[in-house]
């Protein structure tokens, strides 16, 4: 009983915190139920005057009367239909303000997390919670305006104006309304337990879309197409089958309500009947108005029961909208901020970073680095050695969990977010492009860069080249995704876009990968020539992207190994040994360290000399 309140009393919070998101909808809001009720007053008096008609009309021959209280009866008519469409009309807006003004702060709160908060969701799941979700709680609210108004009023005002006609005879409703309530009670918990499993089969299949539609280029090339309908047929059928064992369930509402309907004509018609040939206290008309008055009574517990079940159908979706606009990032922008970085230098004084805040498996341990401002930086490990993860808490995308990271003497949490970012540049090893022109695309690193200045961020990325054989230039409209761009160029891209902020500090997290070693050799000769006093920290896989490094980082394992001079470690550090033997060729027979130390040399001769040809 004590988790049942707990439960009530959690939902009753949760309602009242997403209903502030009616904000300026608050109008429409209060005037749809309120014609709503002006409606159903004047369709409950219709039925009465039926029998004025019937009684005090038709049956005794008065013609004027029929004639008064039928042009009484078409006006009301009139004013119940306008009113009746004002409150559709008002539901309408305040039910697709409230969706609008939801998902406004979902996506607003969204866009502040913190890469760790993002973590806590799958992207399918954001996605259903924006849209399916918000879409539920939208028609519950329209509902509730339109609904809640009506049938309670309509079933009270039928109630007493029956009990008014015929106190005796309208007892028939209160059993039948007995009836319809225990089904309605049996029936809808039933129901709810398969509701709020959809949400989660939702999610299902969105990740099966996203997933599938963002990797059809491999789906093609691999020839999976059958078995990618086949996992989209099992997560919609899981979906299906959900969605019928609780529809079949709540379709059971209906011939009961039904049953109901037709057993208390039955009862009214057989016992009015009896009552008015032995005219003991209704008359005809009375008996047309009682009929009149079943179905707005059980039409309104039919309702109230649709209402309960879509009302705790949404509570599931509001659950889970609530975890979205509640969720806070605790990486935020401390009181009297930092607002200038005095310079590249960077330090990490005994970090320990674990992606778990509490018993997570530290992925860096005990990180001890002193970084001088304008060095370039190489970073070398294995895959899983943490080295995004290093270079994340540089510009606080995640933060660390143990030590400190200054930058510019500094302890990263000092600063302003947006100062400190606009400081710390980082091409992630995931290059995005947005849908957009090539200017558009670069002016994402400074939305005031001139045409000039995008193009000169180009030449030192090398990305003028191919930009420039495009027919439209640097008007060439990127797809969504960046699909009309091959990897290398996307890359280069992605740097030039880095580069327009004018950094102190540049991260280029394995950012070109993909392209041939020779432009590679002719994007770093241009970063250390142009742009000497920012400070470059440059995540490689192959060797000759880091040859000419000042020093390297060597992760194992989330621990600095060693850190040094590509030549020291070439002579010192084993990890660092293995990744250049193996990349210089040299198999696995005796390792000749002297050789080895030369062709690296020859290495960084020949990548300084492909730069100066270019």
């Amino acid at each position: 009983m004590k988790n049942k309140e707990r439960s009530a009393r959690s939902s009753l919070g949760t309602m009242g915190r997403l209903a502030r998101e009616i904000g300026q909808y608050k109008k429409p809001a209060l005037l749809s139920p309120l014609c709503t009720l002006i409606c159903v007053v004047l369709e409950i008096l219709i039925p009465y005057l039926t029998a004025s008609i019937i009684d005090d009309g038709i049956s005794v021959g008065n013609m004027g009367h029929v004639v008064r209280i039928g042009a009484l009866m078409a006006v009301m008519a009139l004013l119940a239909m306008f009113f009746g469409v004002r409150a559709g009309e008002y539901s309408a807006r305040a039910s697709t303000g409230f969706a609008a003004n939801l998902r406004d702060a979902m996506y607003r709160n969204i866009q502040t997390y913190s890469f760790a908060s993002i973590d806590k969701f799958s992207t399918a799941g954001l996605v259903t919670r924006l849209t399916t979700d918000v879409t539920n709680m939208q028609n519950a609210f329209q509902m509730i305006m339109m609904v809640c108004a009506r049938a309670p009023v309509t079933l009270i005002a039928a109630l007493v104006m029956a009990f008014s006609i015929n106190a005796r005879l309208s007892l028939v409703f209160l059993c039948v309304m007995a009836v319809l309530l225990a089904a309605i009670v049996i029936v809808i918990p039933m129901a709810l337990r398969y509701f709020k499993q959809m949400f989660r089969k939702y999610d299902a299949v969105n990740a099966v879309v996203k997933e599938n539609v963002g990797a059809i280029r491999v789906v093609k090339a691999f020839v999976r197409e059958e078995h990618e309908n086949d996992k989209f047929t099992a997560a919609a059928d899981d979906l299906y089958r959900n969605s019928i064992s609780a529809e079949r369930i709540v379709s059971f509402m209906q011939p009961i309500m039904m049953g109901s309907v037709y057993v208390c004509i039955l009862l009214l018609s057989w016992l009015g009947a009896q009552m008015i040939v032995s005219r003991t206290g209704l008359t005809t008309g009375e008996l047309t108005s009682l009929l009149s008055y079943v179905m707005n009574i059980l039409m309104s517990l039919m309702m109230l029961s649709m209402v309960f079940v879509m009302v705790t159908q949404s509570m599931a979706a509001a659950q889970r909208v609530e975890e979205v606009l509640d969720e806070h990032t605790d990486i935020v922008s401390p009181e009297n901020a930092l607002t200038a970085v005095r310079d590249g230098s960077i330090d990490f004084e005994h970090v320990s970073f674990s992606y778990r805040k509490s018993g997570g498996r530290p992925v860096l341990s005990d990180v001890n680095l002193h970084i001088r401002s304008g060095e370039t930086i190489g970073i070398l490990g294995g895959t899983g050695s943490s080295k995004s993860s290093l270079v994340s808490l540089i510009s606080r995308l995640y933060d660390v969990t143990d030590g400190c990271v200054r930058v510019g003497g500094e302890d990263v949490r000092r600063y302003d977010l947006e100062t400190l970012r606009n400081e710390v540049s980082v091409v992630l090893q995931k290059n995005v492009l947005f849908s957009g022109t090539i200017l558009d695309n670069l002016r994402w690193g400074d939305e005031h860069a001139t045409e000039e200045q995008c193009r000169e961020a180009c030449r030192l990325a090398c990305a003028d080249e191919f930009i420039e054989r495009f027919p439209d230039g640097y008007n060439t409209v990127i797809e969504r995704g960046g699909t009309n761009v091959s990897g290398g160029q996307k890359q280069r891209l992605c740097i030039a876009r880095a580069l327009l902020k004018k950094p102190k500090v540049l991260v280029l997290d394995d950012s070109t990968s993909a392209v041939d070693t020779a432009t590679d050799a002719k994007i770093r000769k241009a970063l250390r020539t142009h742009i000497p006093g920012t400070t470059k920290l440059i995540i490689a896989q192959r060797i000759s992207s880091i040859e000419d490094a000042d020093r390297v980082i060597v992760l194992d394992d989330g621990r600095v190994a060693a850190f040094d001079t590509p030549e020291n470690l070439l002579a010192t550090c084993p990890i660092y040994q293995e990744v250049a033997g193996s990349q210089a060729g040299s198999g696995s027979g005796d390792f000749d360290e002297a050789s080895l130390r030369d062709d690296h040399a020859a290495g960084h001769v020949n990548a300084q000399k492909g730069g100066e040809r270019a």
